[in-house]
């Protein structure tokens, strides 16, 4: 913030999140600035008579606010008359506050809209919803408040007793507003700049494998039609039998255990789709089931070396598995695979991470509440196999170049990160008076400042 002026004296607000504030600034608490209201719920929240497709009020869940930045512009849902009549009804241009899930995320509805007791809001607010927002947004106000153990839980309460700083001059409010609006528009430009070259990285990276698991590097090579729609030409010395054709004799493409039971301290450790989701590989993370009740899957429990597949939720994500797992099991939603002596483990699994495998999987899911695959269908998918020397080019080959997309992506994934972080501390900056923005002017417009308090 070198950039910016200070004020000529501050003083020591007493408040720790503020710190000192300027002078003439007041430090008042948000409950004398206005009541704070909690919104309502129907129950059973589930019940479909509360919901209408053409109602005239949007229903308000923590993922739409999550989802959303300064204004809320829609939602999934929509309340019927009944509902609506049974929650908190919002008009345009009211702000709310999220208690629940994203704790402290504020945000201003420009629709009509129902919040339930997740969400707070403020029906007569003495400023500019936009300098609350601002103040939430600041992520500082509520921190250390209304801890239960290690989750922050506000209420109207302890909302209500939170002291913020305000200028005395209306005009010097609404300057901070502005000037806000405007530094932190170029902020989100830039980072969703960010957004979408870590986008296109990430399509380029799946764009290179796809072509390199189905086409190979030699762009020279003669083609044949594989007859299969989602595959297409592959090169012409490649064959494409299916999976089940090419597992280790003896062994079967197999899911894991079927119901585990109750997580426990002690036990058979076992791999869950969220492991392979998030990638997080490491003994601690994993569950563990009985051994009684593992003893039953002998056909998922692994050795080592063996591909597993997510078949339920995370489908497609694939992974070699370490020496170290040895004795570890699987769950309902991972499939284990020994790929033969024709397949290399690792070019298998760069084969899953294709997107034409991918549209493979498209066609395939089943089930209404998530996504799965059947095991046939794992079985009956047809895998592309270059000579074995071929594999192993190519496999070295996608490691190292995946290798240098992943250090584009963490980079672009930083500034992003970065530029967050400053949008953040240049919003809790102008609300505490730590920068002094009366002399900013903003280059889009000549007009006066504004004299009176908007909504």
């Amino acid at each position: 913030m070198a950039k910016y002026q200070q004020y000529a004296e501050y003083k020591d607000s007493g408040v720790e999140w503020l710190g000192e504030v300027p002078s003439d600034w007041d430090v008042v608490k948000i409950k004398h600035l206005s009541s704070v209201k909690r919104g309502a719920s129907p129950r059973p929240i589930d019940d479909p008579k509360f919901f209408d497709d053409y109602g005239d009020y949007a229903w308000v869940r923590i993922a739409d606010v999550s989802a959303s930045d300064m204004y809320l512009l829609n939602t999934t849902q929509t309340m019927s008359a009944l509902g609506s009549s049974l929650s908190v009804k919002l008009e345009p241009n009211e702000l709310f506050l999220s208690i629940a899930g994203t704790v402290g995320k504020p945000c201003i509805n420009k629709i009509k809209a129902c919040i339930h007791d997740g969400f707070v809001y403020f029906p007569d607010l003495k400023i500019p919803n936009k300098y609350l927002f601002y103040i939430f947004a600041g992520e500082q106000a509520y921190k250390g408040l209304g801890k239960m153990g290690t989750q922050l839980n506000l209420n109207t309460d302890t909302v209500g007793d939170i002291k913020v700083a305000l200028p005395k001059s209306k005009i010097d409010v609404q300057g901070i507003i502005d000037f806000l609006d405007h530094e932190t528009a170029k902020i989100d430009s830039l980072i969703e700049k960010q957004q979408q070259l870590i986008q296109l990285l990430k399509e380029k990276r799946q764009a290179v494998i796809s072509h390199a698991v189905t086409k190979g590097l030699n762009p020279n090579v003669p083609m044949k039609d594989s007859g299969v729609e989602w595959l297409g030409e592959v090169p012409e010395h490649w064959q494409f039998p299916r999976l089940k054709q090419l597992i280790q004799y003896g062994s079967s493409i197999s899911y894991g255990i079927v119901q585990p039971g109750d997580a426990l301290d002690e036990g058979v450790p076992f791999i869950q789709t969220t492991n392979i989701s998030k990638g997080s590989f490491e003994l601690e993370d994993f569950q563990k089931t009985s051994v009684s009740i593992e003893s039953n899957y002998p056909r998922s429990r692994l050795e080592g070396g063996e591909v597993i597949l997510g078949i339920r939720a995370s489908i497609g994500a694939a992974f070699v598995v370490p020496m170290s797992f040895k004795g570890v099991n699987l769950s309902r939603g991972i499939a284990r695979i020994i790929p033969n002596n024709l397949l290399r483990s690792d070019f298998l699994v760069w084969y899953f991470k294709s997107n034409t495998v991918d549209q493979y999987w498209g066609l395939s899911k089943q089930g209404s509440t998530f996504s799965e695959v059947s095991i046939e269908t794992v079985r009956e998918l047809n895998v592309v196999i270059p000579p074995l020397d071929e594999q192993e080019t190519i496999t070295k080959y996608l490691t190292d170049e995946s290798n240098k997309f992943e250090k584009l992506i963490n980079f672009a994934e930083k500034q992003k990160l970065l530029l967050l972080e400053r949008r953040t501390a240049l919003i809790s900056a102008a609300v505490t008076g730590k920068i002094d923005v009366r002399n900013w002017q903003n280059p889009n417009n000549n007009n006066e400042a504004k004299t009176e308090f908007s909504a």
